[in-house]
């Protein structure tokens, strides 16, 4: 089982991954999550909404409601320019932190 402390710290760089690929709206980002780690990892609802929050605050992401559809319209994000920006820096450094951890933990 993956500690989920761990990935944690990285969920607002995977919400910003899920949704640099195409706009999605929260239960589909929490669903995507799911099926991408086989359910090893999920995401609870009041959690995302809390990233998302923080996201758009720092102005990563934007948020705008889409047609009705079955239960109302749904809220969707999108990711901006500067939060594009802002996954490619994580990108370069989570490449930097993966490869000081391998040098430690491969071959173990």
């Amino acid at each position: 089982m993956i500690r989920s402390d761990i990935i944690r710290g990285h969920i607002d760089s995977i919400i910003l991954r899920l949704i640099s690929e195409k706009d999605m709206y929260g239960y589909e980002i929490s669903k995507e999550i799911s099926a991408r780690t086989n359910n090893r990892f999920q995401v609870k609802e009041a959690t995302l909404y809390a990233v998302f929050q923080r996201l758009e605050k720092k102005e990563l992401i934007e948020s705008y409601y889409g047609d009705f559809s079955k239960g109302g319209k749904r809220k969707y994000y999108k990711i901006t320019t500067l939060g594009k920006a802002y996954l490619k820096e994580v990108f370069v450094e989570w490449q930097e932190t993966k490869e000081i951890i391998d040098l430690f933990m491969e071959g173990l």
